[in-house]
């Protein structure tokens, strides 16, 4: 699974934009302002092979008795808690304060491995600038501008270093040939009743109340003579709903079940519709690469007018999974499962179908035929010969010349003659274009 690094520190100290430059995003809003930053926040980051999550945090006041800031020390405890390793981000223009060492006291007792980290030490080439913050007893301090993306790459190097090991549930699930199958979707939508339903016991609790499930519980599974592991996750609430102070479960442990799952079964509320949190976390399925099958639970639950309105939102709110399977089920009554076999044993064998170099070349040189990509400029991408560059999700490498200038429709009529092809029905494609490099380029310039 992915590793964890919490970032923690006092307010002001350039978390938000440690974190914006970790994932390479702008998610984490950033502004010369204390305490901007008040709920947990999570992002995904990659450096060369290794990805991670990292989560940010509001400014942590460990001792806070009152107010907005007792609630925010429990995301921040929360963080720790879920998190491989925590870098505790100080200023070093500041310099050290009482605070820093509330913070540090808090962080010596967990005993958690944690990187004194000093932000805003662009400028400072003398390492006594930073001697103070040895007081808090945490080793070494790394000195690192967020804002300029110095010393960025060592820290995460550092962060990595001791917690980028295979995982060992992953290898076994390897050598036994089980399909790692996650179930996710909003909190109360059956998902554990749907794992009960298989089973044919209450193996998982099910209640009728949002948040029963606070971890993500592994259940082995063999069915028709092919071993599962099925994955009960946490229901992921609307970001503004995640935080509150009843939510014990871990969302990192959702994310990262996505992400270690072989294919995922998103599932929807028939009686709630398609909300802007479902299209959220098929979102993040989509960008973790997994093969997905859709099902509406509760469908004996909602008459005709209720069933229209849910067809119409699928089309429209999750339109970019068109590519997946939709089963309409209930878990309660039994109804609509079998298909549903069908259709993820269909998607895990789709995310992992082989190509062959000259059928895909074929394939690419008659849709060249078929319709040419558009000129831009001067230049006319000329699309040469394709193969495969990965499983899980398939990847298609095409190469030739100014291939940078083909556009985002025309990717996806390749697409679409790629899927029709090899029926890779239930997975995600990713098409990577490589333009051939000019071996004339270096000459013109001498």
């Amino acid at each position: 699974m992915k590793p964890v690094i919490a970032l923690v520190g006092r307010p002001n100290v350039g978390k938000s934009t440690l974190f914006n430059r970790l994932t390479k995003s702008r998610d984490a809003i950033v502004a010369d302002y204390a305490g901007l930053t008040r709920d947990r926040h999570y992002g995904t980051g990659k450096q060369g092979k290794h990805e991670f999550i990292v989560i940010d945090t509001g400014g942590f006041e460990p001792d806070a008795v009152e107010g907005i800031y007792v609630e925010m020390a429990k995301q921040t405890r929360q963080a720790v808690t879920e998190a491989d390793v925590v870098l505790f981000v100080v200023d070093a223009r500041a310099g050290l304060s009482a605070q820093d060492h509330e913070i540090g006291k808090y962080l010596r007792k967990l005993g958690k491995p944690c990187i004194l980290v000093a932000n805003k030490s662009e400028g400072m080439t003398e390492g006594l600038q930073l001697i103070e913050f040895f007081e808090l007893g945490l080793g070494e301090v790394f000195p690192i501008s967020a804002a300029h993306g110095q010393g960025i790459r060592q820290l995460v190097d550092l962060a990595l270093e001791p917690l980028a090991l295979p995982d060992e549930d992953e290898a076994d699930a390897a050598e036994t040939g089980a399909i790692k199958l996650a179930v996710a979707g909003r909190p109360n939508v059956g998902k554990s009743t749907l794992i009960n339903t298989w089973l044919g016991e209450e193996r998982l609790v099910a209640f009728d109340l949002p948040g029963t499930t606070r971890d993500a519980i592994s259940v082995p599974f063999e069915r028709n003579g092919q071993q599962f592991e099925l994955i009960d996750t946490a229901g992921l609430r609307r970001r503004g709903q995640v935080f509150e102070a009843i939510e014990k479960f871990s969302v990192v442990k959702t994310l990262q079940a996505i992400e270690s799952a072989s294919v995922v079964l998103l599932l929807l509320d028939a009686t709630q519709g398609v909300t802007d949190q479902d299209a959220h976390i098929a979102g993040f399925i989509l960008e973790a690469g997994r093969a997905v099958v859709v099902a509406v639970n509760k469908w004996d639950a909602v008459d005709e007018y209720q069933r229209e309105l849910v067809k119409r939102s699928l089309e429209t709110r999750l339109g970019f999974l068109k590519f997946a399977a939709l089963h309409l089920i209930s878990a309660q009554k039994r109804q609509g499962l079998g298909p549903l076999w069908d259709s993820i044993a269909q998607a895990h064998r789709a995310a992992n179908c082989k190509m062959s170099t000259p059928v895909l070349t074929r394939l690419l040189l008659e849709a060249v035929q078929f319709q040419t990509p558009k000129k831009s400029g001067m230049y006319r991408p000329k699309l040469r010969y394709a193969h495969q560059g990965g499983m899980n999700p398939p990847i298609i490498v095409v190469h030739g010349n100014s291939l940078e200038h083909v556009t985002e429709a025309y990717k996806r009529f390749l697409e679409g003659r790629f899927r029709k092809e090899f029926d890779l029905v239930g997975t995600p494609l990713r098409i990577e274009m490589r333009t051939s490099r000019n071996p004339y380029a270096d000459k013109a310039d001498n």
